[in-house]
């Protein structure tokens, strides 16, 4: 039987974090060949104030939480693999998050939607240059996904991605989380955050076509305004998905699971064993049948 516990996670240098329902643990392989695993708490600011767990509101606080914990888990893990000295601040990881969302805005808002008036002489039907710009932005994001995944030291990092995918199946199988049993599963899975960032492409081309064709800075902050809606709607059709066996809902993201065959790639047994020890450390103890799902949303490396 399916568990009631969800468990999600994250692909990061040499290793594997795993997010619980109550708790967050990240398993690093040193470069002495040993396994480095650190536990902590997870105290969700929608545990103080129940209104944000509310649908379309829930999904923005659980990807904002998912960043600010993923960016932990990989400055956690660049230092326990040897790569940098020290962790990141606080200080430091929200000016990384500023400036990974700035540039975000930059190749998914402000590149396609000042490309696409080069075509307004062409086009003057203000929903077909929005679908025409809609189409550009989810070109950017294929190509960005494609050029990424031929990096090396990424696709090592895409190998831990596939270790945690296939341990994640092997615990929803009900199978014991061994090396031989996890091994046998598929790297891909529908909960997966390159899932969530196709669904939100494909949901801002939808919303976008209707908003008419103003002025450039008009269209621009309109879709920056708009996108934790966008966000929010997202959530909510990953969350249903990851839980519904509907045959119509498992051929919807058939185009999902493609694209994470970019994102993963089979790992080695040593990856498999430091994944497994990031998800036994999350482990709940209570029994399946009683628990409740976390809120947690995976990264776009991530189930």
């Amino acid at each position: 039987m399916k568990p009631k516990i969800y468990i999600g996670g994250q692909a990061v240098i040499e290793g594997v974090m795993m997010r619980g329902p109550a708790s967050i643990a990240t398993a690093v392989r040193e470069p002495s060949g040993e396994i480095m695993v650190k536990k902590e708490d997870l105290v969700s600011v929608a545990d103080k104030y129940p209104v944000l767990k509310k649908p379309m509101i829930r999904g923005v606080v659980a990807l904002i939480e998912s960043l600010v914990i993923g960016l932990k888990a990989l400055s956690f893990s660049a230092q326990a693999a040897g790569e940098e000295g020290e962790e990141l601040s606080n200080k430091e990881i929200a000016m990384t998050m500023i400036f990974s969302l700035g540039l975000a805005i930059l190749l998914f808002v402000v590149l396609p939607t000042y490309a696409a008036k080069y075509i307004h002489s062409a086009i003057t039907d203000a929903r077909l240059l929005n679908l025409f710009e809609g189409i550009l932005r989810l070109t950017v994001f294929l190509v960005y996904i494609v050029g990424i995944s031929l990096m090396k030291d990424i696709q090592r990092v895409f190998q831990y991605h596939g270790a945690e995918h296939k341990t994640i199946h092997a615990y929803e199988a009900g199978m014991p989380l061994t090396v031989d049993n996890v091994r046998g599963f598929s790297t891909l899975h529908p909960r997966c955050g390159t899932n969530f960032l196709l669904i939100v492409m494909v949901v801002s081309i939808i919303m976008f076509a209707f908003l008419g064709w103003p002025s450039l800075w008009e269209r621009i902050v309109s879709r920056i305004i708009l996108m934790p809606l966008v966000a929010g709607i997202a959530y909510e059709i990953i969350r249903f998905a990851g839980r519904s066996q509907a045959a119509w809902v498992r051929i919807s993201i058939l185009p999902g699971l493609w694209l994470q065959k970019l994102t993963t790639r089979e790992p080695s047994d040593d990856q498999i064993e430091v994944a497994i020890q990031a998800f036994e450390a999350v482990r709940p103890a209570e029994d399946p049948e009683t628990a409740t799902p976390p809120e947690g949303l995976c990264s776009p490396s991530a189930c």
